[in-house]
């Protein structure tokens, strides 16, 4: 009978290591589940791997796993399986070799790419899904396969792992576990994330830059990470190539840009790196789309003025008053039109230069042209302020005539 019992139990709740039904099953960093005092055992007898990957641990805690413990209870209460969903538990299953299989070491980039869409597939047809495979850990999984090292040529089947990857973990991260993302702390991970970014293609572009939102966002659980990303240059050169160069990648990149924007270290970095250009660039190409985030960018802009050397790099970029006069009134929205004051006004109060190329590039017109719009009052207030600057600046150099 306990053979037959045995026979019966899911491959899932099984121990890895001592393949007995977990009682109390913990995780590991590596995404890999264990009985806790198997577990504890092994990390006892002076272990630092992973038992199953065989990974160096980086962070030897363990968490509970009560996703699974729960899927066992249940299991249990059911008379072993007797009437547990036969088509959950195989379901379990065949992600659980799914997982076994990515893992092999002697898997090949075209097997690993077939198994990636398999997932991609699950999460597609079946987003409840995603809890499970959060369960079985497939989040770190694929961030190790993506971020572990990248490959020297990006071959056609290597772009469509990585694409199908990153597409998997967008999904995945949408129901949590964002502190997976600190695997990017070590420093080869790091690397391998900022060849991506330099040599992918369009799309892998969009999914990293999505991934930079995330962990901005997740300040609370990647702390280190964010400060982390705000110091490298050549990822911030990358984000700001994306906003400059007018692609279908440049949205994501004023996202992604956006987000970096969150601290005022950050921002000190980033005008150094050219921002201001790279946001002008963006809004010039954006007035001629009906789509866009020019709104955002615009935003940016004048957080931005605040920066030294700023104002000078907006001044002296040839398209940048004539961009910022042109996000005053737009026809189709006024979303921008308040930055985009705000910023004239600080760097039209020091500069004669700013002023002159204001009033060629057609402020009045456009500020006339706001104030008998719909926009909101506290923005036809600004719109005043400006002119009457504009005025009083006018005045005072024709007294110096």
């Amino acid at each position: 009978m306990k053979e037959d019992r045995q026979m019966t139990i899911p491959h899932l709740f099984r121990c890895p290591i001592s393949l007995d039904l977990f009682t109390d099953p913990v995780t590991l960093c590596t995404g890999q589940t264990y009985d806790r005092s198997s577990i504890e055992k092994w990390l006892a007898a002076g272990n630092l791997t992973c038992p199953v990957t065989m990974q160096t641990l980086h962070d030897p805690s363990i968490v509970p796993n009560h996703t699974l413990r729960h899927l066992i209870n249940q299991w249990l209460q059911m008379g072993g399986g007797q009437h547990f969903d036969p088509n959950y538990l195989a379901t379990i299953d065949s992600l659980s070799a799914l997982k076994h299989s990515l893992q092999s070491h002697e898997a090949t980039l075209e097997t690993k790419l077939q198994i990636v869409q398999k997932i991609h597939v699950v999460l597609r047809e079946s987003p409840p899904a995603s809890n499970c495979l959060i369960q079985l850990g497939f989040l770190p999984l694929l961030l190790k396969q993506l971020f572990g090292k990248a490959e020297s040529k990006f071959s056609q089947v290597y772009v469509q792992f990585v694409e199908e990857s990153l597409s998997c973990v967008q999904k995945l991260l949408l129901v949590g576990e964002t502190e997976s993302l600190n695997l990017l702390n070590e420093e080869s991970k790091m690397e391998s994330f900022i060849v991506l970014f330099e040599h992918g293609s369009c799309s892998i572009k969009k999914r990293l830059c999505h991934l930079v939102e995330v962990i901005i966002s997740s300040s609370h659980e990647t702390k280190d990470l964010c400060s982390k990303l705000g110091k490298d240059d050549r990822l911030l050169r990358e984000i700001i190539s994306l906003v400059h160069h007018n692609s279908e990648a440049s949205d994501a990149g004023v996202r992604a840009f956006s987000a970096l924007c969150s601290t005022e270290t950050n921002r000190k970095t980033l005008v150094q790196e050219g921002a201001i250009n790279g946001l002008i660039a963006y809004i010039s190409n954006a007035l001629t789309r009906e789509r866009s985030l020019a709104a955002i960018a615009m935003a940016r802009i004048e957080q931005l003025l605040a920066i030294e050397n700023s104002k000078d790099a907006l001044i002296n970029n040839p398209n940048g008053v004539y961009a910022l006069v042109k996000m005053v009134f737009r026809v189709s929205d006024h979303e921008g039109s308040e930055n985009a004051i705000n910023s004239l006004m600080m760097i039209c109060c020091d500069s004669l230069q700013a002023r002159e190329e204001a009033i060629c590039a057609g402020v009045l017109t456009q500020l006339l042209l706001l104030l008998q719009s719909q926009c909101s009052n506290r923005t036809k207030t600004k719109a005043r302020m400006l002119l009457k600057l504009l005025r009083s600046k006018w005045a005072e150099e024709l007294k110096h005539v």
